[in-house]
């Protein structure tokens, strides 16, 4: 580049430099500014974001404006996400390019790619204990490879979301290791404690992560006569965001990310990042704060990239994720709908909507600002059922009771259930047990397949499309795991294998089966029929411009118990998604219909136009409609 494009290239960072200036420093003194050092790390921050964007490549500094231009890229009916474990996928990441025609043909936009930083070697927490944000998992391939796989991605306009860990290092990592020897100034990146009286006085009020497998929240070593914090697992050491030099290597681990392609940084176990003695240090106000910061420091840096905030929490607490108060619209701009999650299986097992319908309905804005959801049906982790007792008893329920019957039923063991699943970090003091399984084998589809049932076959299809058609409309960015388009079941098998027995998780994290992927394509069996049914729900999405993220979703009462509907507010209209949560056929009245916006009676979901009989719209088992 020559001087004047360097010149010019100068300019632009420093107009972003000014544009988020007030949502950098600001944040910034209010955490750190009483520190001695606070200059002298407010000047390294500062030759960081320079390095950074004088190091990131012109391709992705045109990105940078193209997305300034179009700002809502990421809230569009187009993108359709998909989740996978790289090795489980196809080998490595040279493999996934090898497979991209298949996400392409799937209308996948958007791949989340499951941890695959380098992780300690042996028990990671499934790579989420990191001991090089700097390195490729060595099995996976190398930061090249990464990068080679980006430019493919985007060559589809296929963006890709990458894991970084916040909370946390392996104890490996080589901060720890130096803190352990105790080199300055590496100590301070951890909480390390020289008695045991503030790790007791801490675990008051802590909650237990994994009650079985690594009970409480510090770890002692022995070997320096201290007592670390460990929220998750003991070789993971909680960093200290206290320290703003924690800060500053964490923004110069995502804009490194940044400049090899990632478009989402997938920012893992936030909840946690800030401790205050007498709390559960989960969510505590100076997380938004560092969150608002981060956001900032990559909108100067590297402009084109978005936050997805991991925060699975209850909704009152998830939507500040999105930015809520002086964070509106600055925080994260995709957080998981966990909530929406829940409900569905909730629902499923009932019959009944009513708790769905007041807990979305009570709990979550019609939209929130420069952000939008994730939303689910499953993902790699374990499900909590996260039903408060005060919503349980706002429609009737017990709290603990219907959580207890939740549990029971995804296990099979309530009488009459479909599902398939098993029971993950039951918890006898607080009777929290939560569930383990794929979709499918969760939706009933196992056991039918087992007992040779056809109607049931149908009903457990039904279930898994009425799913994924509420995941595409209610707002946000669909997520797909691999292999629920091919309907894959819990892979008992995955719990044989060396260092996966202790964690049941591994049951609904199958290798894909590319075999049956071949067999779906060609058709016949169920797995075709849900690849079929989700392909032409992602492709009905896309056709529906009022799936946008900044349309509205409300929520609607009065209808069918049985019945979830809402409303999509676009300017050129309503769109009306109703979906049937009951194995029988149901009647909704025209005037319920028409009270909630429905005119033309125009299905956007199947593209036609639905007929009344006696005037009712009637839908069949687990039904769905999209409404105009």
């Amino acid at each position: 580049m020559g001087r004047a494009g360097d010149n010019r290239d100068q300019q632009i960072f420093e107009l972003r430099l000014a544009r988020s200036h007030d949502d950098l420093h600001p944040m910034l003194d209010r955490l750190y500014g009483r520190r001695d050092d606070f200059e002298e790390f407010r000047a390294a921050l500062d030759s960081a974001l320079r390095s950074a964007w004088h190091a990131r490549p012109d391709e992705l500094k045109l990105l940078d404006l193209r997305r300034d231009l179009e700002p809502d890229w990421f809230q569009r009916p187009d993108r359709i996400g998909y989740v996978f474990y790289v090795d489980r996928f196809n080998r490595d990441l040279a493999g996934v390019v090898d497979r991209l025609d298949w996400l392409e043909q799937l209308g996948v936009s958007y791949v989340h790619l499951m941890p695959c930083l380098q992780a300690r070697p042996g028990d990671n927490d499934g790579g989420y204990s990191v001991m090089d944000y700097g390195a490729i998992d060595p099995r996976l391939g190398t930061m090249d490879d990464l990068e080679e796989l980006a430019t493919a991605l985007r060559a589809r306009d296929i963006n890709l979301c990458l894991d970084v860990v916040l909370n946390h290092t392996a104890k490996e990592h080589r901060w720890a290791v130096k803190a352990r020897r105790g080199v300055d100034p590496y100590p301070d990146h951890y909480l390390m404690f020289d008695d045991p009286a503030v790790p007791e006085a801490y675990e008051q009020t802590l909650v237990e992560i994994f009650p079985d497998q690594a009970p409480g929240n510090f770890t002692y070593q022995a070997d320096i006569d201290q007592w670390v914090w460990t929220t998750f697992n003991d070789h993971q050491w909680d960093l200290n965001w206290a320290n703003p030099w924690v800060f500053l290597d964490m923004v110069e681990v995502v804009l490194a990310l940044a400049n090899r392609g990632v478009d989402v940084l997938r920012f893992d176990a936030v909840a946690f990042m800030w401790k205050r003695l007498g709390t559960r240090c989960q969510s505590e106000p100076e997380v938004h704060v560092l969150l608002h910061a981060l956001r900032a420091a990559t909108r100067i840096a590297a402009p084109a990239v978005i936050h997805l905030e991991e925060a699975i929490v209850g909704p009152a607490e998830m939507i500040p994720y999105l930015g809520a108060g002086e964070h509106s619209g600055k925080e994260g701009n995709l957080a998981y709908h966990n909530s929406l999650m829940v409900q569905f299986w909730s629902s499923l097992a009932t019959g009944d909507t009513r708790l769905m319908t007041h807990v979305l309905a009570t709990h979550f804005p019609p939209v929130v600002a420069n952000a939008t959801y994730a939303t689910y049906l499953r993902c790699h982790d374990d499900i909590g059922w996260a039903v408060t007792d005060e919503d349980a008893a706002a429609v009737g329920l017990s709290g603990p009771l219907h959580r207890r019957f939740l549990a029971d039923y995804f296990t099979g063991d309530f009488e009459g259930s479909p599902a398939r699943g098993t029971l993950f970090q039951s918890n006898p003091r607080t009777g929290d047990r939560r569930s383990n399984g794929s979709a499918a084998s969760l939706a009933g589809l196992e056991s039918a397949i087992a007992d040779e049932d056809t109607e049931a076959i149908d009903r457990a299809v039904d279930r898994l499309l009425l799913g994924h058609a509420l995941i595409a409309s209610y707002g946000g960015i669909p997520l797909i795991y691999m292999g629920d388009e091919i309907a894959m079941l819990n892979d008992y098998r995955q719990l044989e294998i060396p260092g996966q027995a202790d964690d049941g998780r591994w049951i609904h994290r199958p290798v894909m089966d590319w075999g049956r992927a071949e067999r779906a394509r060609a058709g016949g069996g169920p797995d075709s029929r849900v690849l079929a049914g989700v392909g032409h729900i992602m492709a009905r999405r896309r056709a529906t411009p009022e799936f946008h993220g900044a349309n509205p979703t409300i929520v609607c009462r009065g209808g069918p118990d049985q019945v979830f509907a809402f409303s999509r507010l676009a300017p050129t209209g309503p769109v009306l998604c109703i979906f049937s949560f009951t194995a029988s056929w149901l009647g909704i009245d025209r005037h319920w219909l028409t009270a909630n916006g429905v005119r033309t009676f125009e299905d956007a979901l199947s593209d036609t136009v639905v007929s009344l009989h006696n005037d009712q719209l009637v839908l069949p088992p687990y039904g769905r409609v999209w409404l105009r």
